[in-house]
């Protein structure tokens, strides 16, 4: 099993790391899957929707601006529902793990506005705020939504943009 691929009992907490939104140039409404702004200071979301947060609306946070979300990595399939949501939403970007023969991401990939295949592997901080090593597998972020497509192409994020 390689770093950052969680196995029963590990944890899924591992956070974006700071540069991919320095690249990125983008402020968000909200970020719907968020340790808490406490935790993660370097990620520009109004709000930070947390597991102690009651379950919103997310077309209302939407309406606040760009949705950011790095989902639950962890659980077989357990990225779909999150992603379900966001999908429908249709309006932010997320990054998700480089699994292009899994049917949920086969399935979102076709419904995203754009998608970016991050050149080399991103190395996410641990919750003690240390930089992971690097994961077994590549990232990818895709963009629902015009306003996120047009984000991740200005991005200065290198990899192959589709």
């Amino acid at each position: 099993m390689a770093a950052h691929e969680a196995c029963v009992g590990a944890t899924d907490e591992w956070y974006t790391p700071p540069w991919i939104f320095d690249a990125l140039g983008v402020e968000f409404g909200a970020d719907v899957a968020s340790p808490g702004a406490d935790v993660v200071p370097w990620i520009p979301a109004k709000t930070h929707v947390t597991k102690d947060t009651p379950k919103p609306d997310w077309r209302i946070l939407a309406r606040s601006g760009l949705l950011w979300m790095n989902p639950p990595f962890g659980a077989r399939n357990g990225i779909r529902p999150w992603l379900q949501e966001f999908a429908d939403v249709c309006h932010g970007l997320t990054i998700v793990p480089n699994r292009t023969g899994a049917d949920w991401w086969q399935d979102f990939a076709q419904r995203a506005d754009g998608l970016l295949f991050i050149r080399g592997k991103v190395k996410f901080v641990k919750p003690d705020g240390t930089t992971g090593d690097s994961p077994g597998y590549g990232n990818v972020m895709m963009a629902f939504g015009r306003v996120a497509a047009g984000a991740l192409r200005s991005s200065r994020i290198g990899g192959l943009r589709v």
